[in-house]
């Protein structure tokens, strides 16, 4: 089973660019999507010619904002949305797909913002949803995938030094905050696998050619329950795959 996520900031610019190609060439049994930036019923149309998935979309109040889907061609068990948090809940920021062995969920964190002035929720929001994890993974064992807009090492962006406690993503609350889910039993998939591997990111800035020159980020994951780590055959980030500022990563169970 393999199973993809990725932030695709916007699904109606996607799907004039690769997003079809993507998905005959890359074949996923699963694919998580963030950042969709549409309502429910245009997740539909932009997707209507799409044949043999099952589509579940939470989107923000907001219009234009935030988002995330499931595509699945086996039908879950049940399908919920949210974290019963009245102050995260109006922005589309999670989708959960309960299958037979484990519960899927996928995930857009809060950004803290370039000035840093939503740190304080993103800590909030950080707490709330491991807690909301560890509550499902009382039932059965999770694996949470999406872009957690943090990079937890150094080796998980290019200019460490440069960003550390100045940009978002990169200050020592947003990386407790990471280490907190891991310290919980959740497995970073990528690391596990490659812990030493260096200049795989999953994210870059539009600005300064920084993809081209390979100045990313890794803050897209796939975070598994220990328990479960045994049936995760590999784990993979697709840099090759553009149509977004992020590109895919994936696991195989």
């Amino acid at each position: 089973m393999k199973l993809i996520s990725w932030n695709v900031n916007g699904i109606r610019a996607i799907v004039k660019k690769n997003f079809f190609e993507f998905i005959d060439e890359y074949q996923p049994d699963v694919l998580c999507l963030q950042e969709t930036k549409a309502q429910d019923e245009q997740v539909q149309e932009a997707l209507a010619e799409l044949k043999g998935y099952h589509i579940y979309s939470n989107s923000a109040e907001k219009k234009g904002y935030s988002g995330t889907a499931i595509l699945t061609k086996k039908e879950p068990i049940n399908v919920f949305f949210d974290i019963n948090q009245t102050e995260h809940d109006k922005e589309g920021r999670v989708t959960t797909a309960e299958f037979d062995d484990f519960y899927l969920v996928t995930v857009y964190v809060p950004n803290s913002k370039t000035d840093l002035s939503r740190l304080g929720d993103r800590q909030n929001w950080d707490a709330h949803f491991l807690n909301f994890l560890k509550e499902l993974e009382s039932k059965k064992p999770v694996i949470v995938c999406g872009d957690f807009n943090v990079a937890h090492k150094a080796i998980d962006l290019a200019r460490p030094a440069a960003n550390y406690n100045k940009s978002a993503g990169y200050t020592q609350q947003e990386i407790d905050g990471m280490s907190n889910f891991v310290n919980a039993g959740l497995v970073d998939t990528f690391r596990y696998f490659y812990p030493e591997k260096k200049d795989m990111y999953s994210w870059w800035s539009y600005r300064g050619g920084a993809r081209f020159k390979n100045v990313g980020w890794r803050i897209d994951y796939f975070l598994v329950s220990q328990a479960f780590l045994p049936k995760v055959k590999s784990a993979a980030i697709h840099m090759e795959v553009d149509g977004s500022d992020h590109c895919p990563v994936s696991i195989e169970l």
